[in-house]
């Protein structure tokens, strides 16, 4: 279970519910409204490992995607 404050106010970006942190890895994304979701993608968007169910994870890559988009424009 993670704080989900701390996550967010770290957070690149929060959208619905979900926040995508930047990490050595590449991006996690934590479901904000469970506290225990999160879901690391490789900088190439590849998943590398989740505890995440198969919604969530769908959810997850969307918000990925949406915030990829807004940080490009930055």
């Amino acid at each position: 279970m993670f704080d989900p404050k701390e996550i967010a106010d770290k957070a690149e970006v929060v959208i619905a519910g979900f926040a995508v942190v930047e990490n050595e890895k590449g991006y996690s994304v934590y479901d904000l409204n469970d506290c225990e979701g999160v879901a690391i993608f490789l900088p190439d968007r590849q998943l590398l490992e989740t505890n995440m169910d198969e919604i969530c994870l769908s959810i997850a890559k969307k918000r990925l995607d949406q915030s990829l988009k807004y940080l490009s424009y930055a």
